[in-house]
């Protein structure tokens, strides 16, 4: 095994310690490095050589669940419905508001680093279909700005989801709901062209 594929190997068996881990807890923030280093069989520095740090760690073990849920057949149907962009970006908000809702215990450990940290030149899949939303009617700087505001209110949201349903009685748990959240969401940035 050549040196990338070692690392490769390192990366994977840390994604999957992780995912074991935090499947476990009922508190995920409490997994720590040592814990996910044991579980995968190597010294905890290589959690920081691999991913910069365990939050980041945290962050791509969701992203590979995520991507898979991604790659779904009914994902890929709303991509080639040809709806207008801003329905397809009702329905794509919903499938993701979804995956953070029934993956609660991941969404409450990467909301700070989605929110403080993650790295901005990630290219949001909200983007594109914003721009073809307002085609041409806004900048790209304000296109970037909604799509941003789209995701990163919605994470906030589904991590406040207890609050909001004790609080103010909606409860993001229900499909009903949660769809009508994410099309007033959507409707009130796209709304204004």
């Amino acid at each position: 095994m050549n040196k990338d594929e070692k690392l490769q190997n390192t990366k994977d068996k840390l994604i999957d310690a992780t995912m074991y881990l935090m499947e476990e807890m009922d508190e995920p923030l409490l997994v720590t490095s040592r814990q996910i280093a044991a579980k995968a069989d190597v010294k905890p520095a290589m959690i920081n050589y691999c991913f910069g740090s365990r939050e980041n760690l945290i962050y791509q073990t969701f992203q590979k669940q995520y991507l898979s849920f991604l790659k779904a057949e009914e994902v890929q149907k709303i991509i080639g419905s040809g709806m207008a962009p801003a329905d397809i970006l009702k329905e794509l908000h919903y499938q993701v508001a979804r995956c953070l809702v029934e993956n609660y215990k991941f969404t409450k450990a990467i909301t700070g680093f989605i929110l403080f940290k993650r790295n901005l030149g990630q290219e949001s899949f909200s983007f594109g279909y914003v721009m073809k939303h307002f085609a041409g009617k806004r900048s790209e700087e304000e296109c970037r700005i909604i799509a941003y505001e789209l995701s990163t209110m919605m994470q906030l949201i589904i991590f406040r989801k207890e609050d909001i349903k004790r609080d103010w009685g909606i409860d993001l748990d229900d499909a009903g709901q949660l769809r009508r959240m994410i099309d007033m969401r959507v409707d009130m940035l796209l709304g204004g062209e």
